[in-house]
């Protein structure tokens, strides 16, 4: 039986099973969602064809890529004119030390998530590069003691 987003309890399995592991072989998908493989595979293929599987990716330990430090922002424009927040959002999305960008609703405007390697690296990106963007008001920096819990 489908749900009103068109996915049933097989569908939720197969969901399920490949965000906990993304490079599960079809093979082993099937066993655990308790289909055949051929059937595991169309269903898997039409989640991908809908979009409800975006991608596929690696999960990489930051400090391996230099990047240990994470830094959570509060960002709030002075205003909130469409070239004002587009040309904040396609500055943002350029830098690769931004590995999250979130519009939100009220203030802040936005949530940024940061990874650089040291306290020397963010200052150096706050001050080179998000305060050179016009019209920001404000930027709240929140450095993470230890992460508890984080999604793949």
């Amino acid at each position: 039986m489908r749900n009103n987003d068109g996915m049933d309890v097989i569908d939720r399995a197969i969901l399920a099973e490949l965000m906990a592991d993304g490079r599960i072989s079809n093979v082993e998908l099937a066993a655990r969602v308790n289909l055949t493989p051929a059937p595991c595979l169309r269903r898997v293929q039409r989640l991908e064809s809908e979009g409800v599987i975006r991608g596929y990716r690696a999960v990489v330990d930051p400090a391996a890529m230099g990047r240990s430090l994470e830094v959570l922002l509060e960002v709030t424009l002075e205003t909130n004119d469409a070239r004002s927040v587009e040309h904040f959002e396609e500055t943002m999305r350029d830098f690769e030390e931004v590995r999250e960008l979130r519009r939100l609703y009220g203030t802040p405007d936005y949530f940024v998530r940061v990874a650089v390697a040291d306290s020397e690296s963010y200052e150096a990106f706050l001050s080179r590069h998000v305060m050179t963007i016009p019209k920001i008001e404000r930027v709240t920096s929140h450095f993470i003691m230890k992460t508890l819990k984080e999604l793949a």
